[in-house]
C-alpha cells in the first residue's frame, strides 16, 4: 500500500466511524447533549465533516462540497457559507439538533467520495508539496490530511461516547 492509500484507509475509518455514530438514532438523540456546554452527535459529526470538506478542498483547489453541492441550502443553517464550526457556541450546537440523520450521513458521505476521489489523483510526491504557508514550517499536504484525519477521528470518537450515554439513558429525554 502506497501513502495515499494510507490516506484513503484512514479516512474510510472517519467514515465507519461516523456512521456507527449516527445511524440508528432518533432526532432527540442525535440533539442530545450531555451538560448545556457539551456538544451533540449531530453537532459533532457536521464540524468534522465540514472541516474535512473545508480543507480538502483547500488543499487540492477543489470547491468545497457543501457549496458545489448544495448542501449548504439543504441544512439551511443560519450561519455563514464558510462556517465550520469553530467558536460555535450553545445555540449553533442546538441549532444542528434539527438536522437529521439522513442529511448528516449524505453531507459525510459524499465529503469523503470528494476526498478518496482527489487521493485516488495524487501521487506520493504530491504529499510533500507545501498547501499553507501561514505556519512555520510551512504545512504540507501530507500532514495536513493526516492533521484531518486526527481530528475527524476525535470527534467521531466523541460522537460515539455521547451516543453511548444516549443508549444508556444517561443523557437526552430517558434522563
Amino acid at each position: 500500500m502506497d501513502a495515499t492509500g494510507v490516506l484513503e484507509d484512514a479516512f474510510g475509518r472517519v467514515r465507519g466511524a461516523v456512521h456507527a455514530a449516527v445511524e440508528g438514532l432518533a432526532q432527540e438523540q442525535l440533539a442530545a447533549r450531555p451538560d448545556p456546554g457539551a456538544n451533540s452527535i449531530a453537532w459533532l459529526v457536521w464540524h468534522l465533516t465540514r472541516v474535512q470538506d473545508d480543507h480538502v478542498a483547500d488543499a487540492f483547489g477543489l470547491e468545497q462540497v457543501w457549496l458545489a453541492d448544495g448542501w449548504a441550502s439543504r441544512f439551511g443553517l443560519a450561519l455563514p457559507l464558510e462556517d465550520t464550526g469553530y467558536g460555535h457556541g450553545s445555540g449553533e450546537v442546538d441549532a444542528l439538533g434539527v438536522v437529521p440523520a439522513s442529511l448528516l450521513l449524505g453531507y459525510h458521505d459524499a465529503v469523503h467520495d470528494r476526498t478518496v476521489e482527489a487521493l485516488r489523483g495524487a501521487s506520493a510526491a504530491d504529499l510533500d508539496r507545501v498547501v499553507d504557508t501561514s505556519w512555520d514550517p510551512p504545512v504540507t499536504l501530507g500532514v495536513r490530511l493526516v492533521s484531518v484525519v486526527d481530528d475527524d477521528l476525535e470527534h467521531a470518537g466523541q460522537a460515539g461516547y455521547v451516543r453511548g450515554l444516549v443508549l444508556r439513558g444517561a443523557v437526552g429525554a430517558g434522563r
